[in-house]
């Protein structure tokens, strides 16, 4: 079964609430960490792109792109949040 929007935004959030909690003052996430953790990447069924509009929804003022994908939305893409959100 392939992943969902909802299952990008739970990884996400989680790892967002988790930095926050040890009281980080930002936390860099990466497409291709973050998919690969939840798994099918690589593969033919991966679901990158979703997981690239995931992470970029949720920049705001402050937060900083560390790494742009080449591809427009790739494994590459890294953004780093400024925490607390």
């Amino acid at each position: 079964m392939a992943l969902t929007k909802d299952d990008f935004r739970r990884e996400r959030d989680r790892r967002l609430a988790e930095a926050a909690a040890r009281r980080a003052p930002y936390v860099d996430l990466n497409a291709g960490e973050l998919h690969r953790a939840l798994g099918d990447y690589p593969g033919p069924d991966h679901q990158m792109s979703v997981c690239c509009d995931v992470l970029q929804q949720e920049q705001r003022l402050g937060d900083l792109v560390l790494s742009p994908s080449l591809k427009g939305k790739g494994a590459a893409l890294t953004i780093r949040f400024k925490l607390p959100r």
